[in-house]
């Protein structure tokens, strides 16, 4: 079992500030590639994903409700109009934006987002598809709507695998684990908490799902026993679906997903209480449940996964890059086959990094999020000689 005490830490990683935002930064060292943090775009609220577009476009989700456009290298002052409407409180609003295999033909798009369920009901996660063209968004319909309630955990990632199959975190709606831990609504998939769902593109459920036969089970469920998974990558030559979740203290986890498998929340893992620090799993290992390849304690707050596959950091490829939160930083995992071998922090102070995508130009993106809602940037990793 590997965990961050593996960790190779390079010396001198804080990044530079040199203007009020984010500005040319120094060179930084790693195991194999120096490299340079450039600032691509300034100036987003709250940015939570990251998009490419054939042509060269760049798209921006802010969690206010806003999807945002980079053209040409330059923030588009106007939102896209046709987004849906979100419950913008808490950990809710616009998530995800993902573009279709075959955006390139069909002009769809992708976007996950807290649902306002009306009344005092609160939101659930959902995704709808859209036509994007002449830079707003038409012809909405909803492929996916969570059978949840909570306040926040939405998970809302989104992955689409070789197949065309496209794959949905929902997060475990922050219930409470306390008492009889296998009662809690993650370990019943009845419903859509703490689950990792499959649909085809247009919504329907596939007809070789895991539950789609079992009486009472949520047919679209792939996996379940999930936390809050906010990581998704699925490998372009392997297909293998990795995940990163949100632990309580302590506890992160990075899962390979298979479909019908317990990943055990809450019954086993590896975090804590918040403040008290008391126990809330029965242990790390149960028969029948999933332990993870890798972890963090303590906890990096992971959210955004990548496999990269580029050109621009050769001695790179095939290794997971997770973006941490309150860890403010990028670890880097070295993959063997399907066991984590090594991680090194290549960032570390940079900020909240909230997702982590491969641009078409071989570089790494990371989408910077500040917890208090001040204007914050996308930034890439650049190679240096």
């Amino acid at each position: 079992m590997s965990r961050t005490s593996l960790a190779l830490t390079a010396t001198g990683l804080l990044l530079a500030v040199v203007s009020p935002v984010f500005g040319q930064s120094p060179v930084m060292r790693s195991a194999y590639h120096d490299y340079r943090v450039v600032t691509v775009v300034e100036e987003l609220e709250r940015p939570w994903s990251i998009a490419f577009l054939p042509g060269g476009d760049m798209l921006v989700t802010e969690r206010p409700g806003r999807l945002r456009i980079v053209r040409d290298g330059t923030l588009l002052p106007d939102p896209v109009v046709g987004v849906p409407e979100v419950l913008a409180r808490g950990q809710g609003g616009l998530l995800d934006v993902v573009p279709h295999p075959d955006f390139a033909s069909n002009r769809l798009l992708y976007l996950s987002y807290s649902k306002p369920l009306g009344d005092s009901a609160g939101a659930t996660t959902a995704v709808v598809r859209g036509r994007f063209e002449n830079d707003r968004l038409t012809d909405l319909e909803e492929i996916y709507e969570a059978v949840s309630r909570g306040n926040g955990h939405y998970g809302s990632r989104i992955a689409f695998d070789s197949n065309g199959y496209v794959f949905i975190t929902t997060g475990d709606r922050q219930v409470p684990a306390r008492g009889d831990l296998e009662a809690h609504p993650a370990q019943d998939i009845s419903n859509n908490h703490g689950t990792i769902n499959r649909l085809h593109d247009d919504g329907r459920v596939p007809a070789d799902n895991p539950f789609v036969d079992r009486e009472g089970a949520r047919p679209e469920i792939w996996s379940y026993g999930h936390r809050n998974p906010q990581g998704l990558a699925i490998h372009p030559e392997t297909g293998d679906v990795w995940a990163t979740e949100h632990g309580p203290q302590g506890g992160d986890e990075l899962n390979l997903i298979r479909p019908g498998l317990n990943y055990g929340w809450p019954v086993i893992g590896y975090g804590v209480n918040y403040r008290s620090g008391s126990a809330i799993h029965e242990g790390t290992h149960r028969e029948g449940m999933e332990s993870p390849p890798h972890f963090w304690v303590p906890s990096i707050a992971t959210s955004g996964l990548m496999i990269y596959t580029g050109d621009k950091f050769p001695e790179w490829r095939g290794n997971l890059f997770v973006g941490g939160l309150a860890g403010q930083q990028l670890a880097r995992l070295t993959m063997d086959g399907q066991s984590v071998e090594l991680e090194e922090t290549l960032v570390h102070g940079l900020g909240r990094i909230r997702d982590v995508r491969q641009g078409p130009d071989g570089y790494i993106y990371l989408a910077i999020d500040d917890r208090q809602g001040g204007l914050t940037p996308v930034v890439r990793l650049e190679p240096v000689n």
